[in-house]
């Protein structure tokens, strides 16, 4: 991405003037303010107030620019809507998919039939049974047991055939599903590698890459095993009524009231539920974006000591959050205590109608039992559509966004064949008149009236300052972008005309940062043969020329010194070599195809001395012969350059050789003379080499005795002999950082017992003890209504079977009735215990996230800055762990336990009923209690499964297509793209050859979950069946002993399901307790340390070593030495990377510096209490970070105590923003919006520099604080600074030199010490380093 990383940078401040940022030399970029801008009257000046953009407004950010411009720039990010319907979906499917897909779908249709079916036989079965016991039934003992065996036997073909299908259709539509979303995934893919880059640079390769992981698995999701859930739990719902309305019409239609208070109870419910979890989203999200902000700016919050206000905020949204989440968990329990209710009226309502129609004498007992079950299966099954249908709709959102990718045509496509090739190419280059815009920044110009040559086989140098337009030039050569005006031409043809992948293999790109791709050393400068003739080569050849590439490049050696030599792999974006390693490997590959025209994007600028000499070297050798474009920030580097080019603002100020341009005496004779001096100053590599030695004992002995403490491994215990070994091998840094890594281990993962997890979570439910006792109390009687029920049913069966004479009649209708009341009160008392129970508990598993959410959020801000620095604890990352790992916890909670009081309950209960009541079929039928309980779990489980195994089986390739989009540039320069591609297809097919087999394995679990169900039945039935044939047992015993414990089980089997994940839950609370045990180094909830009542503000730095934790291998302060007097205005001045911010870090005592210390009047800064320390300092930096809430909350956050008014007036004077405040409508209490989006830079700033000066501090840290800003607002905030810092010891680090040529004393800092010090008379005399960078940024001014 770098290769115009630089104009990139300039990001637009809300004032809409661009500020210049990410200079190419030091972090100057503006030098001395014009004097006609002095005139501005500072009390007036940035007061504009920001009006937040309305989309309306926001029609066309190309308005301001001519039809012809504006279409240039709007083609390079135009993306079009694509309409997306349920064919679209399948638009990638082959006739293969489609035949496989109709299979599938009969087979998930006859699937769901099945299930009705088994009512029948369980109709007939009855009905066989009454028959034989019927005086005058006329069936013998063999007619009955033939009979039964044939009735039998039809559950075991329902079994095969509902294992049959099943397996098919869930292998039919997860395959297909793969298949098609692989389909997309890969044209996605194709479509990306084709875009142009501005289209990325408006996108963002995050958003690419989320498309590529997330939507894709969404839409995998809406085509894949769902379909068949769907098509199926229809085709029961279908089935079911159709053989009710064949049973008996007049009995089913009364029975299809169930289904419409179902449809109701379900409707209205998740209304509620939807509302509810909207409010309860939006209540979350609110506290989540306070999480966000306070945790992506955390330095902020910690120098200003506001955790624990900022954490108090947090939780008036949880306490939000958490009124709605119970609200939509009471109902969800009310919900499914409807269910249960209307399930037993239906049970009641069909007994006592069927006994009516029964006496009447115009329908059999077996047909009513088989109208009665199958409207039950055929409604509760109508309940599983509703959830899949969301998935449907979420799929076909996603998919929009997906092929509008795919559909956009790519107004520069390196995969087009179009445009000419030329047969020999010279390699002169010539830029006509151009203009050139950037699409995703139309507001700024970048390049304009540029006319240049630069002739074949010689080097030519870009020079200048950041923004001026250098990067531009190697952007638009390569044609990543279109320039608006004028042309570029090759050999005196325009590029526009040639063919794009061609003219791009002439081309060999080294950027700033090397962007190496994930997979060894020799693959990667093989990139660089990709499209030339040796690209098919035989393996030997190809690795001659890596070998030759690799010595021009001086990494040869280096390379061969590593273990696995050229085989090593270099990890993800190249994470495991050093900067000069692989900047010198980025070389090898870009000489490796030995190319016409090289161009150089500061290929030497992210490195330090020791490798760029390496490196430089290996540059000149490299472009020996070629047409080379050079851009440089140390002029050293191009003085043999054939043609110097010195650019300012867009424009060419003066071109020549090095001593004709130095005859000149202009804008490259200031900046020569300024470096040349500078250098005198600089360390030598030997100093360098012994700095860094000393500190790498430093971090050794640190190490060690790290450690020591943890009781491991030491480390070498004589550094010295270490160094010795160590000296023979060329880079004597890797070493540090190896040990330096091996100390800075991962954090020791503690191993929890389940116990210590349970106990963990059960604290935080503590005050609901009771409630807890009488949810649980309740469970256990949700548990006994199906053994009861079971007693009800029998008792009906056996009533009803009697044969209606007319001396039975009554006695039947009044049996009937009895019982079919006994279902209501049923009914009631379900309703009643399953209501308090989901109630009482979604109180407690509220009360339990709200408590987990607050707690976690405070453990993380005690943490010190450290533990931010680390990847895997980006914002993010931390963000997303509120969110989201907090809620899991609830799986190990209240309701969990209730889940599993309930299911115990519900087996004990039927267990003992049946063993009572008939213990030879209870055995049997208990013996199949465990298949049973199975099934109804594992049917759930592997839908679960099914989900999880989509998303993590492309997490590899979608990491894999990410980097590559995330190094665009770099792909697109060695015209990679369908080598990615190639990679990705396979990546991919194996993926579904791992997949399709895991998916033929757990299949088989589900179809056998679905079906073993139906040879449970034909067991028990067999088995009953030949006791009654015996007359052992009669009818009652019979069916109260089979329901009870059948469906028993089944119920339990399905209670199962409902529990939240377990497994997450564990894991959750796992690292909930690792943060929670976790303890800084620098605690801020621990009172040790000295208090200090005063502060002088003399401070002092002695000898002081830091290294950044994450990165040990990277030394930033070697040995500093500095000493401020009370009430000084110091400044700190550099290139960037010099370490000048990070002594600012250290000096809030952010981190511990390695050796030495810092001292605040004579005391160590570590022996002092760090919150009580940091009282005394307040800091103003660079972003200024605004929290959501009201200008006045702003800066009271600064306050240490609580303060009058006054003081809030008197702060916001100093800072030149109170008449600002007083202007806008509601004065102090105007809503900032987050992260202060609804004012401009510089009104941030100033209320940052009232929030600092609130708390009335003895040392005021600058850091960078007016480096973002334009220069309007930077005069209004440098006059609030400079009056702020009167009377304070002031440490300032500056950006503009402007800013602090009044600093009492400026030091001047480079590569971790300090180079010149003095005023700034002094050291314009000295004219060193710090001359040098005035020239630099007064070279901007000229321009």
């Amino acid at each position: 991405m770098s290769a115009d990383s630089n104009e990139k940078t300039a990001v637009p401040t809300p004032d809409g003037a661009p500020s210049a940022r990410g200079s190419s030399h030091g972090d100057s970029t503006e030098g001395p303010p014009n004097t006609k801008e002095r005139g501005i009257d500072l009390a007036k000046a940035d007061s504009k107030v920001v009006v937040p953009k309305d989309a309306a407004d926001e029609t066309d950010p190309y308005a301001h620019l001519p039809e012809r411009e504006a279409k240039i720039l709007k083609d390079q990010v135009f993306t079009p809507d694509v309409k997306v319907g349920l064919a679209t979906l399948y638009r990638y499917s082959s006739r293969n998919d489609l035949i496989i897909l109709f299979v599938a779908a009969v087979c998930a249709i006859a699937s769901g039939a099945a299930l009705p079916l088994m009512t029948v036989v369980f109709g007939n079965l009855q009905g066989t049974f009454q028959d034989y016991f019927t005086p005058g039934g006329g069936l013998t003992y063999d007619e009955f047991v033939d009979e039964l065996s044939s009735l039998v036997l039809y559950f075991v073909y329902l079994a095969i055939g509902e294992f049959v299908t099943s397996y098919v259709a869930t292998v039919g539509f997860i395959y297909t599903g793969e298949h098609i979303s692989a389909k997309i995934r890969e044209h996605y893919l194709a479509s990306c590698m084709r875009q142009n880059i501005g289209f990325f640079d408006k996108l963002g390769a995050g958003e690419v890459t989320t498309r590529i992981t997330a939507d894709t698995n969404l839409i995998q999701e809406g085509i894949s095993e769902k379909v068949g859930l769907t098509l199926a739990a229809v085709a029961t719902f279908v089935a079911a009524f159709i053989i009710g309305f064949i049973s008996y019409w007049k009995l089913t239609l009364i029975l299809l009231s169930t289904v419409v208070a179902l449809m109701l109870s379900m409707g209205t419910g998740s209304t509620f539920i939807v509302k509810n979890s909207r409010h309860n989203i939006a209540a979350y999200a609110q506290g989540g974006s306070v999480a966000e902000e306070v945790i992506s700016s955390i330095r902020n919050a910690v120098a200003f000591g506001t955790q624990d206000r900022l954490a108090r905020q947090y939780d008036t949204h949880l306490t939000k959050a958490e009124f709605y989440g119970f609200k939509l968990k009471s109902t969800l329990g009310v919900m499914v205590a409807l269910m249960m209710t209307i399930l037993y009226l239906n049970y009641g309502l069909a007994f006592w109608m069927g006994s009516r129609f029964l006496v009447d004498g115009s329908v059999p007992l077996s047909k009513i039992l088989t109208v009665m079950m199958s409207v039950m299966i055929g409604a509760f099954n109508l309940g599983n559509v509703a959830p899949n249908i969301q998935a449907f709709t979420t799929a076909l959102g996603a998919a929009a966004k997906i092929y509008s990718t795919i559909d956009r045509a790519s107004p520069i496509d390196p995969s087009s064949e179009a445009g000419a090739k030329l047969e020999t190419v010279v390699g002169t280059l010539r830029l006509e008149g151009i203009k050139h815009i950037y699409p995703s920044r139309p507001e700024v110009v970048v390049m304009d009236g540029v006319s240049l040559t630069i002739p074949a086989g010689k080097t030519t140098a870009l020079v200048g300052a950041s923004g001026s337009g250098k990067s531009t030039i190697i952007g638009l050569v390569e044609r990543f972008y279109t320039p608006i005006e004028g042309a570029v031409y090759l050999d005196g043809v325009d590029i526009t005309t040639l063919n794009l992948r061609w003219l791009r293999q002439q081309i060999a790109l080294v950027s700033q940062e090397p962007t190496l791709f994930g997979t060894t050393i020799y693959e990667n400068i093989r990139h660089g043969l990709i499209g030339t003739q040796w690209e098919h080569e035989g393996p030997e050849k190809q690795e001659e020329l890596i070998h030759e590439a690799a010595k021009k490049a001086n990494a040869h050696d280096f390379i061969t010194s590593l273990p696995e030599g050229y085989q090593t792999n270099v990890g993800e974006r190249g994470f495991l070599l050093s900067g000069g390693q692989k900047q010198r490997i980025a070389i090898a590959r870009a000489v490796v195809s030995d190319p016409k025209i090289l161009l150089l994007d500061e290929a030497t600028s992210a490195l330090d001395t020791k490798s760029e000499g390496v490196v430089q070297a290996a540059l000149e050798v490299a472009s020996a012969g070629r047409t080379t474009i050079t851009i440089a920030h140390r002029l050293s580097t191009i003085r043999d350059a054939h043609n110097i080019v010195v650019m300012s603002e867009g424009r060419i100020v003066e071109q020549g050789t090095h001593d004709g341009l130095l005859e000149k005496r202009g804008a490259y004779y200031n900046l020569v003379t300024a470096q040349a001096i500078a250098a005198v100053n600089e360390l030598t590599e030997a100093e360098e080499e012994a700095i860094d030695r000393q500190d790498e004992l430093l971090l050794i002995r640190k190490a060690s005795t790290r450690n020591k403490q943890e009781g491991d491994v030491a480390a070498p215990e004589d550094p010295d002999d270490d160094i010795r070994a160590r000296l023979q091998r060329n880079q004597s840094h890797q070493s540090a950082s190896s040990v330096a890594l091996a100390g800075r281990k991962t954090e020791p993962q503690t191993k929890y017992g389940l116990w210590t997890l349970i106990k963990v979570i059960a604290s935080f439910n503590k005050e609901e003890r009771g409630l807890m006792l009488v949810g649980l109390f309740f469970s256990a009687i949700c548990g006994g209504g199906n053994p009861t029920q079971a007693i009800f049913f029998a008792k009906l069966i056996s009533a009803l079977s009697l044969p209606t004479t007319p001396e039975n009649i009554a006695h039947i209708k009044s049996e009937a009735s009895f019982w079919s009341l006994m279902y209501l009160m049923l009914a009631i008392v379900m309703l009643v215990s399953f209501s308090i129970q989901g109630i009482v508990f979604a109180k407690c598993s509220e009360r339990l996230i709200h408590r987990v959410r607050d707690m976690s959020f405070r453990s993380m801000l005690r943490q010190d800055v450290e533990y931010f620095d680390q990847d895997e604890h980006s914002a993010g990352a931390l963000t997303s762990f509120l969110s989201t790992e907090t809620t899991h916890v609830a799986g190990l909670s209240g309701s969990t336990l209730g889940t599993l009081v309930m299911v115990f309950t519900t087996l004990i209960a039927a267990c003992t009923v049946a063993l009572a009541i008939g213990w030879k079929l209870a055995l049997v039928c208990i013996a199949t209690m465990p298949v049973v309980i199975g099934c109804g779990y594992f049917r759930f489980w592997m839908l679960a499964h099914y989900q999880r195994r989509a998303k993590r089986a492309y997490s590899g390739s979608a990491s894999y297509a990410s980097e590559a989009i995330t190094a665009m540039r770099t792909v697109a320069s060695l015209t990679r793209e369908d080598d990615v591609l190639r990679q990705y297809r396979e990546s991919l097919a194996v993926q579904q050859r791992a997949s399709l087999i895991s998916v033929l394995k757990s299949s088989l679990l589900y179809a056998a979950s679905q079906s073993l169900m139906f040879l449970c039945f034909a067991l028990g039935f067999w088995y009953g069946g030949t006791l009654i044939a015996k007359y052992e047992y009669n009818m009652f015993q019979f069916f109260v002993v089979f329901s009870s414990v059948i469906f028993g089980a089944q119920s339990a089997g399905t209670v199962f399901s409902f529990a939240p994940d377990m497994g997450k839950a564990t894991e959750a609370s796992r690292e909930l307790k690792t943060l929670f045990d976790r303890k800084p180094a620098i605690d801020t909830w621990s009172a040790d340390g000295d208090k200090i009542a005063s502060v002088d503000g003399t401070i002092e730095f002695r000898d002081v070593h830091f290294r950044y934790p994450t990165r040990p291998e990277q030394p930033v302060l070697r040995g500093l030495n500095l000493t401020v007097s009370p009430g000084q205005y110091i400044a700190l001045v550099g290139a960037s990377g010099c370490g000048k911010s990070t002594t600012i870090a250290l000096l809030e005592r952010f981190y511990d510096p390695l050796a030495g210390g810092i001292f605040i009047d004579g005391k160590e800064v570590s022996s002092l209490n760090v919150n009580e320390y940091r009282s005394f300092i307040a800091l103003v930096s660079q972003e200024p970070t605004l929290y959501q809430g009201t200008i006045k909350e702003n800066i009271l956050l600064g306050a240490s105590h609580d303060i009058t008014d006054d003081q809030i007036d008197f702060a916001c004077k100093e800072a030149n923003i109170h008449d600002f405040i007083l202007s806008l409508p509601d004065g102090f209490n105007t809503v900032v919006g987050s992260k202060g989006a609804l004012l401009s830079g510089g009104q941030k700033q100033r209320i940052a520099i009232a929030r600092a000066l609130v708390r009335d501090p003895k040392i005021l840290l600058l850091d960078e604080a007016t480096s973002a800003l334009d220069s309007e607002s930077e005069h209004v905030v440098q006059a609030a600074l400079d009056k702020a810092a009167k009377g304070r010891t002031t440490i300032a680090v500056a950006h503009r030199l402007s800013t602090i040529q009044k600093a009492d004393i400026i030091y001047v800092f480079d590569q971790g010490r300090i180079v010149e010090q003095g005023t700034h008379g002094e050291l314009m005399k000295t004219n060193g380093r710090y001359a040098e960078l005035v020239n630099l940024q007064s070279l901007e001014k000229q321009g």
